[in-house]
């Protein structure tokens, strides 16, 4: 299974990864087979900590763990990377797996959007950052620096094997 790569630029309130691209998985089957399918695919991979809803409309990131988002019904455009970013359409079946730092927001949904999140054993404790004060984005970059690649790719895929 190959996945979609995308690097996020830096920005100054956003700060996106330095190091690992963000990755896009397209039509996965136990995704698309909705909330249960989706958090025991996860689960089964490492990935923990499983929550069912939408995306927040603002643009945010995580600076102590990565994320995955499995589109498990609906339609969305999420800008990725924040203000400096890039939109991607997602639909039911789709898995983004973002790196710490990753900014992301829903820009606009179609039909009942959901999805399930995630985040490698060890990191279900994430903060929500949002790039308001510019001390608090020097010291998550630091963290997001620290923070190595996770044991396993969520979906079994090989994309994280790329991050080490």
């Amino acid at each position: 299974m190959k996945a979609e790569t995308w690097f996020a630029p830096p920005g100054e309130q956003i700060p996106n990864n330095p190091s690992f691209a963000v990755l896009v998985y397209r039509d996965l089957p136990a995704v698309s087979a909705g909330a249960d399918s989706c958090r025991g695919l996860f689960a089964e991979h490492g990935w923990v900590g499983s929550w069912v809803d939408g995306v927040f409309d603002f643009h945010h990131f995580h600076s102590t763990s990565h994320e995955v988002l499995g589109v498990v019904s609906g339609e969305a455009t999420l800008e990725l990377g924040g203000p400096q970013g890039e939109r991607f359409d997602v639909s039911a079946g789709d898995v983004l797996v973002l790196p710490a730092g990753t900014g992301h927001r829903r820009a606009s949904t179609r039909g009942a959007f959901t999805v399930v999140g995630a985040y490698p054993r060890g990191q279900e404790d994430y903060d929500l950052l949002r790039g308001d004060d510019p001390a608090e984005v020097t010291a998550a970059r630091e963290r997001i620096a620290a923070l190595g690649a996770p044991a396993t790719d969520p979906v079994g895929g090989d994309g994280v094997a790329g991050w080490r």
